[in-house]
């Protein structure tokens, strides 16, 4: 007798690559200029002084400084503190 199988076999087997999302650089540490602080989908947290932000919404230091994180009008914000900056 013949006959097809269940097809249950042929429908899996298939997997994406993972992205490695997340917070790369977390408050209060170093960072040089050009270091990845976030990466995201969306804007998650937005760009504040001296961070620039990517086409794929991943957050950059623009200068060398000390990363802060802070809340401004309900919106998270990343931003870099130069050295020898008062905050």
């Amino acid at each position: 007798m013949a006959r097809k199988r269940g097809g249950s076999g042929a429908k899996n087997g298939r997997d994406s690559n993972p992205h490695y999302l997340g917070i790369k650089a977390s408050g209060g540490s170093q960072v040089r200029a050009g270091t990845i602080i976030a990466r995201q989908r969306g804007t998650k947290i937005h760009p504040g002084i001296n961070v620039g932000c990517g086409g794929d919404y991943t957050l950059f230091a623009l200068v060398d400084g000390t990363v802060s994180f802070s809340t401004r009008r309900g919106r998270k914000l990343a931003g870099i503190i130069p050295p020898g900056t008062l905050e």
